[in-house]
């Protein structure tokens, strides 16, 4: 029997708060444990939450953006379950009344476009860190994390793909990076991913039973764990047997998913109004004044890359897909109004640099002031375009403009038609076989005499030049 996909994702973004979601905690990443909580965070007797005004702001914007609406009264509720990195015994999260509801994001797979639907995005705080130590008799808990504030946002079971799923991934982390909400880093787990996954033979109408993947920190891994899956499952079906509705881990170094836990129903943590926290009343101008602040997002921006500077839709998606390369993007182009030749330098040189060293075009050392002066240089002839590729490395490091490392390596392009028309009359003088071979049509030769040219004078003479000079002189003889 074939069966039918079906995946809807839950996905926790870190919001990019300063302090906790109920408390004024540091939420700094990387600092020693258990050194950034309070009463509050640690869940002490007589300590009482107070709300992040910032992450609710935060997590309106992400709505906005999702095309969520907003709900003007919402309320926090205790989700009840038992973990060592649970101080409280509880998690404030919210249930029944969500601050957004019923959205919707476009992804691109392949050339087709899709709707997944948002059913709900709400605000919790995060649980601490549980840390394994190799041959340790037993665990240790670091509740530096405990209270971060998270906007956990579910699909509907929309998807139908492991190429759906990285499309939407990587559209919502695009999203929220560009409303400057999350830092997006997987890595570090400020964007968790979860995946639910259900097979159902095709034409039923009935979902079959859904198992959610957790420990997937790379979109690599998520298509891995979800393309595993689904062959377990499939298999579990073919053989007669039955899916069990359980959570299952990502084994990297196994390649394969390995159940963690049964997976639990939402009255299993009985959800209840939080008595410590009042229902929040959101002023409509309140929210609409959020809305006017909303950048100008990923797909917008592509599609405003293409008709303006008629880019092709895929250097529109690379520019956009981060907001500091599109920024910079736009800066090179007011600077130097040849899109696509910019285009090719920022998703070239400069990208190659910026994965390198792992920072985003904003923080560039290199400005678009000074990668426009080598482009000018190009266009004018003081250096070729082979020159400029070898010469930025150092100028992305070094912070000379690019005219002083042309100056100083004596790199200045030879455009002189006098010295140039020498070096071809010596390269057609010692070449006499190519020379024949050209005047009787076999002009491919033309490439090798252009090359002994440009090897004459150390590879500076203008090469538009060298092609013009060596044709005329070619020709000219010839006649």
């Amino acid at each position: 029997m074939t069966y039918e996909v079906v995946i809807g994702v839950e996905v926790h973004a870190q919001l990019r708060t300063t302090s906790k979601m109920f408390c004024g905690c540091s939420t700094t990443f990387g600092a020693s444990p258990n050194s950034q909580t309070c009463p509050v965070c640690l869940g002490l007797p007589g300590s009482l939450p107070v709300i992040n005004r910032a992450a609710v702001e935060m997590a309106v914007r992400a709505g906005l953006a999702l095309n969520c609406r907003i709900n003007p009264l919402n309320r926090f509720a205790r989700k009840n379950y038992f973990y060592p990195d649970l101080p409280k015994g509880y998690q404030i999260s919210q249930y029944e009344s969500p601050i957004c509801e019923q959205g919707w994001v476009v992804v691109t797979v392949g050339s087709a476009k899709k709707s997944i639907r948002i059913r709900r995005a709400h605000l919790e705080e995060d649980a601490g860190k549980t840390v394994h130590e190799v041959g340790a008799s037993g665990s240790i808990v670091d509740f530096n994390r405990a209270g971060t504030p998270l906007l956990e946002i579910v699909t509907e079971p929309d998807m139908r793909s492991a190429d759906e799923v990285v499309s939407y991934l990587k559209t919502l982390r695009d999203i929220l990076m560009y409303l400057d909400v999350c830092d997006g880093n997987m890595e570090q787990g400020s964007f968790r991913c979860e995946p639910n996954l259900s097979l159902r033979p095709h034409g039923a109408e009935t979902f079959g039973t859904k198992v959610e993947l957790k420990n997937i920190n790379s979109f690599k891994y998520v298509k891995d764990a979800i393309d595993y899956e689904i062959k377990r499952q499939t298999k579990v079906l073919n053989e007669g047997g039955m899916v069990r509705q359980e959570t299952r881990l990502w084994n990297l170094e196994r390649g394969e998913t390995v159940v963690m836990r049964s997976k639990e129903e939402a009255h299993d943590y009985r959800y209840f109004p939080d008595p410590d926290l009042v229902p929040l009343q959101l002023e409509k101008d309140w929210i609409e004044r959020i809305r006017a602040t909303l950048p100008e997002l990923p797909a917008a921006k592509a599609a405003r890359f293409i008709r303006d500077y008629g880019l092709p839709e895929y250097d529109a998606m690379v520019l956009t897909a981060s907001r500091g390369l599109a920024d910079y993007f736009e800066r090179c182009v007011t600077l130097f109004g040849q899109p696509k030749t910019v285009s090719n330098w920022v998703m070239g040189e400069l990208s190659r640099e910026l994965n390198v060293a792992g920072i985003d075009a904003a923080y560039s050392p290199l400005s678009p002031e000074r990668l426009v002066e080598l482009l000018r240089l190009v266009e004018q002839g003081t250096i070729s375009l082979k020159v400029a590729r070898e010469i930025f490395p150092e100028l992305y490091k070094s912070g000379e403009t690019a005219e002083q490392l042309v100056h100083e390596k004596g790199l200045t392009q030879v455009s002189d038609e006098e010295t140039i028309g020498a070096l071809v009359d010596q390269v057609v003088a010692d070449h006499a076989v190519q020379v024949a071979q050209f005047r009787q049509g076999k002009h491919q030769v033309l490439g090798f005499l252009v090359g002994q040219v440009m090897k004459a004078s150390g590879g500076k003479a203008n090469p538009g030049k060298v092609n013009e000079l060596l044709k005329r002189k070619l020709t000219s003889s010839a006649q």
